[in-house]
């Protein structure tokens, strides 16, 4: 094994470590009253503290390799050992490195650091910094690292079913991470909703997988890759594989579970909608793109799935009055911009728009979680005039949020601008795997989403920063060295990291060509000319008439202009309701069937038949107990009627 592969291994060996310790140490013991102050005894500081060590020590061990395998890695590595042997069916234990791996292990590891540091001052709330409320700091901080370790073994796995763990264990740990506090009543329902809707994904995506290693006769994602599997075999395959997609990236129709997800604690939101679980979806993708790029029915789907996501989750965030369910909602549109550059045919500007997404909505998450620890509320319309109280927090948020809707020269105008030029290449050029319809589809629903970006982008900064208080808010600031600092190092690249597609060796790196020799300039992921005028236009068009309406009348939301169409946005156009009545209904009416069904048919004719055994044997019973004299005449009876018909028969032979 080569230095490169080892350092792949390792990559999610670190944490995992640092969270099975974690799991060891035990939670911080509770007063009688239930206030959780028990953080003053020694047992409770000291579990905290060694959380916070292993925490903070498995994120910055896996960020420092993941550094190490970006800076080492000049080309793709692999290394495996069959695991198991199933009949000529083998899986592997190996990892498979390339440049967008090292890349997005970067990011992943990049945002976990920040949210383990960030949590250490989110999760202490009380008058003094030295009061800690939240006894179950130890499993949470061991849950961030588990979650850490999945994220990477799905980035660097050389094999589908070691992805396929990795996939599952992100399930296991996001259900965990959102009940965190369970003093909210949404919390634990949030989580289980999660858990159930990406379970319904999951299980196209284990079908999936067992269908192309099947086909393959091995799981290994190389060899998958290289066979020439049936049409049929692999349509059937990716759009299975799709269903995982859509699950866990949030993705129409499996969307519904993310805006929930906002129960949990501000850091794992930064967490699951930055670097985690809403981009495995699309690196798994990226991962398997060769198979999706000779299937064009598939890409089709993606794209329509795409066209309708980024639309969904644009408008929805419009109406939405929660600080946390506005970047949810922008989550899901962003999602949406990643999955369509992968249904027009490109991977590279799919990986360039999740790094800079991963930088720009991991600030803006930790940013409202500030916002959100200063004023105790999630609603915007219990905030604003917080930008003088609130420096350092403000000016983060307008980083993010300028990036979030492609405000040049941030990071996110450059990603989106990758995106929409090639749908715009594959619209007017047929340019791609895909058909030309799918280019129009996702290039038309990506300007409408600038437009649509930008106008509730300006309305969360209006409304939370901007004009007077509508509360009295009890001195609200910014917040302490510990999670400022997060804030601070995460606005570098939300800002800057756009820039990096004009250099040639990032470039090359997305693009996953190891070649030497090719032009500078070509096939970069940032491309300067006319085409940006459009978006710009949009972009402006979009905050003007947030803004117009803010001016109009500083203290009204810019969402009244929605009028009637605003409660149905705000329920995401009430698709929760639809699933609600075509699945979650029927399923409880089945299960109230199945149990009656159980209850009165099955275990109605087992009982039945034991009460009428007792009954016959008490019948015989209570014969056997009759009186002596009775008894022997029935004796004498019996044998004079058995004489009888001796007689009688013989007689008659």
């Amino acid at each position: 094994m080569s230095t490169t592969t080892l350092i792949g291994a390792l990559l999610p060996g670190v944490p995992l470590v640092a969270g099975l310790l974690g799991l060891l140490l035990p939670p911080a013991p509770r007063d009688a009253d239930g206030s959780g102050t028990g953080s003053f005894r020694p047992g409770g500081a000291r579990a905290r503290q060694m959380a916070i060590a292993l925490g903070v020590a498995g994120a910055a061990g896996a960020l420092a390799l993941a550094v190490a395998l970006l800076v080492t890695l000049d080309r793709p590595a692999e290394a495996s050992a069959t695991w198991v042997d199933l009949g000529g069916l083998t899986v592997s234990l190996g990892v498979r490195l390339d440049s967008a791996a090292a890349l997005v292990a970067v990011a992943v590891a990049a945002v976990a650091l920040a949210v383990q540091v960030y949590s250490i001052g989110y999760l202490r709330r009380g008058p003094h910094d030295d009061v800690d409320t939240d006894h179950r700091y130890p499993p949470y901080a061991a849950q961030i690292s588990l979650f850490t370790a999945a994220m990477l073994l799905v980035v660097v796995a050389g094999d589908l079913i070691l992805l396929l763990v990795g996939w599952e264990v992100m399930g296991i740990c996001s259900y965990l991470l959102i009940a965190h506090d369970r003093r909210l009543p949404e919390a634990p329902a949030a989580a289980m909703k999660a858990f159930l809707v990406t379970r319904v994904g999951d299980v196209g995506f284990l079908l999936g997988i067992a269908l192309l290693g099947v086909s393959a006769g091995t799981f290994r994602i190389a060899d998958v890759l290289a066979h020439d599997h049936a049409a049929g075999t692999l349509t059937a395959a990716c759009l299975l594989l799709l269903a995982g997609v859509a699950g866990k990236s949030a993705q129409f129709p499996l969307h519904t579970w993310l805006p929930d997800a906002m129960a949990g604690p501000t850091p794992i939101s930064a967490l699951i909608h930055a670097a985690t679980m809403v981009a495995a979806g699309v690196y798994a993708v990226t991962r398997l793109y060769p198979l999706f790029e000779a299937t064009p029915v598939a890409l089709a789907v993606l794209g329509v799935m795409a066209s309708v996501t980024l639309l969904l989750g644009a408008f929805a965030a419009t109406a939405q009055d929660d600080l946390k369910r506005v970047l949810a909602w922008s989550t899901v549109s962003q999602i949406g911009y990643m999955t369509g550059a992968l249904a027009v045919g490109s991977p590279p500007a799919a990986l360039f728009h999740l790094l800079t997404h991963a930088a720009f909505k991991a600030l803006l998450f930790l940013a409202a979680g500030a916002v959100i620890h200063a004023v105790g509320t999630t609603l915007m319309s219990r905030m604003g005039g917080l930008r003088r109280s609130m420096p350092v927090t403000f000016w983060c948020t307008v980083i993010g949020l300028g990036a979030l809707a492609g405000l040049p020269p941030l990071s996110g105008f450059w990603s989106k601008d990758g995106v929409l030029t090639v749908a715009q290449e594959a619209a007017l050029h047929g340019t791609g795997p895909a058909p030309t319809w799918v280019g129009w589809l996702v290039w038309l629903a990506g300007l409408v989403g600038v437009a649509v970006t930008a106008w509730y982008a300006t309305r969360l900064l209006l409304r939370t920063f901007l004009g007077a208080a509508r509360l009295p808010l009890a001195h609200p600031h910014d917040p302490p060295a510990v999670m400022r600092w997060p804030l601070l190092l995460l606005a570098v690249p939300a800002a800057l990291l756009g820039l990096a597609g004009f250099n040639w060796a990032f470039a090359r790196r997305l693009l996953l060509t190891p070649t030497a020799g090719e032009p500078a300039g070509e096939h970069l992921l940032i491309h300067v000319g006319p085409e940006l005028l459009l978006p710009l236009a949009l972009l402006a068009v979009g905050a003007g008439l947030a803004w117009l309406r803010w001016r109009r009348d500083p203290a009204a939301d810019p969402a009244s202009a929605l009028g009637p169409l605003r409660p149905v946005l705000a329920a995401a156009f009430r698709l929760d309701d639809v699933q609600r009545a075509l699945v979650v209904r029927p399923t409880k009416a089945l299960a109230r069937a199945a149990r009656t069904a159980d209850k009165v048919v099955v275990d109605g004719a087992v009982e039945g038949s034991g009460r009428a055994a007792l009954g016959l044997g008490g019948g015989l019973a209570s014969l056997h107990r009759a009186a002596l004299p009775r008894a022997a005449a029935g004796v004498l009876a019996g044998a004079l009627l058995i004489g009888l018909a001796a007689v009688l028969i013989g007689g008659a032979a």
